[in-house]
């Protein structure tokens, strides 16, 4: 009898290590992954919302990518990484396959899953080819040699093997919630929009799991910090607007109300404000096109 509840026991052990051990999709020297167009690489990296957490805080230059901004949660404080190219507190010892593994897996380099502070829930969707340029940007920046603090979380939290738990409810490897209706402006947004700009990640409810509330998409929510509420954005929130207004909003961040936005939205607009107007207007479109949801209760 011992005997057998000693090897149930370990076979649940066994079954669960193997369930949420990491899953990087690329091979670190996957020859097919090789640095792409710098060039696009600035405007992924502008869609994508990366300096805004990113950049060195207390520091005007949006390409010091320092990292060591300080994210609250109900977990603890989580310390954004140093994404400059410097090869120790950087990244510039990565390999393409390592960015992509990041984005795509949620995996470090090292085989650890990142925390879902980092919005790879969203960037997962990512096209390889966008990621090679992306690469190929960074490794245009100077070097930043400081390291970040490190997470501020209690213990329970620091077992990274939890996320894969995490992972195994909530996260969908390679998937987009965008939904395409092969209008090229529109489905040019959804990638925009549910992708590369991660706004659900803001503009959304989560459960007691820090995942989004797939019914609350887009309608709204209470920041990780606890400190503000991100706007209804379906048509339920901003149904008066007009497609221009959008695209207005995410050039000079001013609403149709003659007001300006406001708090982490400024942040976002200095990312939108980079991209092409067709950008602008693709985002704006799958936006006016969402259904609409009523807003939650902080």
């Amino acid at each position: 009898m011992f005997s057998t509840a000693v090897a149930a026991v370990l076979l649940v052990l066994l079954s669960t290590w193997l369930l949420t051990r990491p899953h990087p999709r690329f091979a670190a020297g996957d020859p097919t992954l090789t640095p792409g167009d710098a060039g696009r690489g600035r405007l992924v990296f502008a869609a994508g919302g990366c300096a805004s957490c990113h950049a060195s805080p207390g520091q005007p230059d949006r390409l010091r990518l320092g990292g060591d901004l300080a994210l609250a949660s109900h977990y603890g404080t989580f310390r954004v990484p140093n994404i400059s190219p410097d090869p120790e507190a950087g990244i510039g010892s990565w390999s393409v396959a390592d960015l992509a593994n990041a984005l795509i897996s949620g995996v470090s380099p090292s085989g650890q899953h990142y925390y879902p502070a980092f919005p790879y829930a969203s960037y997962t969707g990512m096209m390889l080819d966008d990621i090679r340029d992306l690469y190929a940007f960074l490794h245009t920046l100077s070097p930043v040699p400081e390291r970040p603090q490190p997470h501020e979380i209690s213990l329970l939290f620091r077992i990274r093997r939890f996320v894969g738990f995490w992972k195994l409810l909530f996260f969908h490897e390679g998937r987009s919630e965008g939904a395409r209706n092969g209008d090229p402006v529109h489905d040019r947004g959804a990638y925009l929009v549910e992708t590369l700009g991660h706004c659900a990640e803001c503009h959304s409810s989560r459960n007691i799991f820090g995942a989004v509330k797939p019914k609350t998409r887009f309608a709204g929510g209470v920041s990780s910090e606890g400190v503000g509420f991100s706007p209804n954005i379906t048509p339920t929130g901003i149904g008066s607007w007009s497609q221009q207004d959008v695209v207005e909003m995410l050039y000079s961040g001013r609403t149709p109300d003659h007001g300006y936005v406001g708090w982490s939205m400024v942040d976002v607009v200095e990312n939108t404000a980079e991209l092409p107007e067709a950008d602008r207007l693709a985002i704006a479109r799958y936006l006016k096109s969402l259904p609409p949801r009523p807003t939650p209760h902080p």
